[in-house]
């Protein structure tokens, strides 16, 4: 159901990996991508600093909380999030999230301009520049895989490439306590991500889960060293749906879980509308900085018991 595929095979078996790609980005819209160009050492250097992070009291985490932030950096505690907006559940997880990283002189930041702001950072060593250094190469792979969906699509190799400078990617270190038991309890509500792909690290405890199109909850097998790569619903808009934004979940862990999710994204500007030969246009164009907006707003959203 969920395929994996060898990023090597990009070079030297192009076609055969273009072949596999496309049946995966228009069929599940999930693919295990294994033999990429990060490093098993700074994948490690994360999870461990991650970990130091998660394990701090309660009070130091709240100093850095993202609900002092308009721009959506630092930590979200549990329940301060719900993914999924149709319903009441609230999340049981907490996170750590580090957005492109800006001076606090930048003009940008100056400005106030959304989604530009600086990065808050735990007294923790190493830590900075471990997630800088992540945040670096995990983008520099989104962008090639780009280049491979743009060769799947007939376009330019570089056709993606401008719209990630400067983009509002973001990096996000994820902990979900075990499962207490409770009705209804979810780690992560359904939903679909929100920007062009998502490159998604886990310690191999089970939990999430993916509903392919006209299919039921399907577990995501863990394959040592591989991401799991899922489509977004910014891609899905850019191909007209030729592309499939799936929906997934994080059930209630048995044992504690700990996953790195890098979400790749587009420059704040970037127009989203139909690429070429995609046909009739099924969304409006919008620009990936008011999507974002949008789907954010829903996430943080005070809930009402339904």
């Amino acid at each position: 159901m969920i395929p994996v595929l060898d990023w090597q095979r990009f070079e030297t078996d192009k076609s055969a990996f273009l072949t596999d790609l496309g049946a995966a980005v228009r069929g599940p819209g999930f693919f295990l991508l294994q033999n990429h160009t990060v490093s098993e050492t700074l994948r490690a250097q994360v999870f461990d600093k991650a970990g130091a992070f998660f394990d701090l009291h309660v009070a130091e985490k709240r100093k850095l909380s993202i609900l002092h932030t308009p721009h959506y950096r630092g930590w979200a505690a549990e329940g301060d999030e719900s993914l999924d907006d149709t319903s009441a559940q609230i999340d049981r997880k907490e996170s750590f999230n580090i957005g492109f990283d800006l001076a606090p002189e930048d003009p940008r930041v100056l400005k106030g301009e959304p989604f530009r702001g600086v990065n808050v950072w735990p007294e923790i060593d190493g830590f900075r520049d471990t997630m800088l250094a992540y945040f670096e190469a995990a983008l520099a792979l989104g962008i090639d895989i780009h280049r491979a969906f743009a060769a799947d699509l007939g376009l330019d190799a570089e056709h993606f490439t401008p719209a990630f400078h400067d983009p509002l990617a973001a990096l996000r270190l994820l902990h979900y306590p075990p499962a207490t038991g409770a009705a209804d309890e979810i780690g992560a509500g359904a939903h679909t991500d929100y920007g062009a792909i998502t490159l998604l690290m886990t310690d191999g405890e089970g939990g999430l889960q993916v509903r392919p199109r006209g299919g039921d909850w399907t577990d995501v097998p863990h394959v040592a060293g591989a991401y799991v790569v899922n489509i977004g619903d910014c891609l899905m808009r850019w191909t007209n749906d030729i592309y499939a934004s799936t929906p997934h979940r994080v059930l209630p862990p048995k044992r504690q879980r700990r996953s790195v999710a890098f979400f790749v994204e587009a420059n704040p500007d970037t127009v989203v509308a139909a690429l070429p030969g995609t046909g009739t246009p099924k969304y409006p164009p919008v620009r990936a900085a008011d999507y974002l907006q949008s789907r954010l707003d829903a996430t943080y959203a005070p809930k009402a018991a339904l």
